[in-house]
């Protein structure tokens, strides 16, 4: 029989004993088998998100530490979503009307493709030093250097307005691609810190959610505000005016995170951030969590599998308005409005999924069903992109974005119920990182592979590694434990 370790959590609360005290005042969990988790402490037999109201047997203990759940823990992750947001839409501001960027800065579409995938190409160097920072000092600082860094290049992109100036544009989005480095995985670090077990991970799928509708604006925007004009002057003042209100937005939103934005609600939200905070500085080594995080297993499938579906969608959304041209000449706004579809449908997906999982706690269950309708959904979107019909492609590629952008939530909260009490930070780090290896690895191949032979090639291309990494992820599903949702008794 199967038995909850280091990678399956159970429903104790981190403020009770350890596992074998828990078995002389509970005896209803006295045929659970317990192991020691990554720290050997009594966090090891815990969740961080004390499942434990419901059930009259496993009260806190009258020593628990006082907990409170803030109003302004809303007021915090909307900041951190609008600062989110506002990093995301400059990442697509190019690639959605690559077309026009390549003419007027005279280079071809690769160059134009690196404007992209130089936000997937800045997070693999520097995630760990960030995970650093993060463990060291906090995510107020980390996400206030963020905002910096995603205002600077902002301004930077304002002086780039000239057919001879790539390279400034170039170095412009390359300080924004430092801040996604500062902002990308914080969601469900944030929400574990801020709200309460039963919202977290509805918490993680807003913070996401931001960065997914500044992807959604990203899509919607730029084809509006710079049009395909054919006078370079008069392209070249629509392209300004586009700088300029994000440079604007930026700035913005930079002053509110330094005035309003704040480490940590006074007391925790839960038993396990309380416990948490108790854990002595001495006790935790940064090197040693990375070390134990790339031996647990089922992590570093989690790792393989979340980097194939998200670096499909990375390709996806570098490449769409090229996708798009080829099939229906002239409709660049269309594109635009596709890749918005794309990213609403995403958003709600994902709100649905955190939702389901602070209900239901299934999380490979969830998990697994999202991963298979991701690939459906990309072989009907690959099936019907050539039909002629730009109607369908709406819907084909809305059902694709309902299930690959929302799995994006999932990936992080999976990852956290696997590795707690490892820093939620860290665990989403890695993840993201493998999606950016992934990203530029698909995004490189699929533009070539499409200029070469065509998107029907291009899009099963990533077909094959979608299909790969659902039997992973099936794999990962039947082979590792239970779901945290229940509890596997020994007969």
């Amino acid at each position: 029989m199967p038995q909850i370790g280091d990678t399956e959590r159970s429903c104790a609360d981190p403020s009770e004993p350890r596992g074998d005290d828990w078995m002389k005042t509970a005896p209803g969990l006295a045929s659970i088998v317990w192991s020691p988790g990554p720290l050997g402490k009594s966090l090891s037999t815990s969740s961080r998100l004390d499942l434990v109201e419901g059930d009259p047997q496993l009260r806190p203990a009258p020593g628990a530490a006082e907990t409170k759940v803030y109003r302004r823990r809303w007021v915090m992750l909307v900041l951190f979503s609008a600062v989110s947001a506002s990093n995301a839409f400059m990442w697509l501001q190019y690639g959605i009307v690559s077309n026009i960027f390549t003419r007027f800065y005279g280079v071809d579409p690769l160059a134009v493709d690196w404007l992209s995938m130089i936000y997937l190409l800045t997070y693999i160097p520097l995630i760990l030093p960030v995970l650093w920072l993060l463990d060291r000092r906090g995510v107020r600082d980390v996400v206030l250097v963020g905002a910096a860094f995603n205002c600077i290049g902002a301004w930077v992109k304002i002086g780039s307005v000239g057919p001879e100036l790539f390279a400034v544009t170039f170095f412009g989005q390359f300080v924004c691609s430092v801040a996604t480095v500062f902002v990308l995985g914080i969601p469900s670090y944030l929400a574990s810190v801020w709200f309460g077990p039963r919202e977290v991970s509805t918490a993680c799928s807003v913070g996401v959610l931001g960065n997914q509708l500044g992807i959604a604006i990203g899509f919607l925007l730029p084809p509006i505000l710079v049009p395909n004009v054919e006078d370079m002057d008069e392209l070249a003042g629509h392209i300004r005016n586009m700088f300029y209100i994000t440079a604007g937005v930026a700035t913005f939103l930079f002053i509110l995170v330094i005035i309003v934005f704040q480490e940590r609600p006074e007391l925790p939200p839960t038993q396990a951030q309380a416990r948490a905070r108790s854990l002595p500085p001495e006790q935790y080594s940064y090197l040693a969590s990375i070390l134990r995080l790339v031996r647990n297993r089922p992590f570093m499938l989690l790792v393989v599998t979340y980097g194939l579906n998200v670096g499909c969608f990375y390709a996806v959304g570098t490449l769409l308005n090229r996708m798009i041209i080829i099939h229906y000449p002239g409709e660049e706004v269309n594109a635009g409005r596709i890749g918005l579809t794309i990213v609403i449908a995403g958003m709600v997906g994902s709100l649905i999924c955190g939702i389901w999982l602070d209900k239901t706690k299934t999380y490979k269950q969830t998990t697994l069903v999202v991963y298979f309708m991701s690939l459906v959904g990309m072989v009907v979107y690959t099936s019907t992109l050539s039909l002629g019909h730009l109607w369908v492609v709406f819907v084909t590629a809305g059902s694709l974005g309902f299930f690959m952008t929302g799995y994006l939530p999932l990936g992080f909260e999976f990852a956290v119920e696997l590795t707690y009490p490892e820093s939620e930070g860290t665990s989403s780090g890695l993840l993201n990182c493998s999606a950016q290896v992934f990203g530029i690895i698909f995004t490189i191949c699929q533009g070539k592979i499409i200029d070469t032979y065509g998107t029907l090639p291009g899009n099963i291309f990533l077909c094959v590694f979608l299909l790969i990494g659902a039997g992973l992820t099936g794999e990962r599903s039947n082979g590792f434990g239970v779901s945290l949702g229940t509890v596997t008794h020994l007969s």
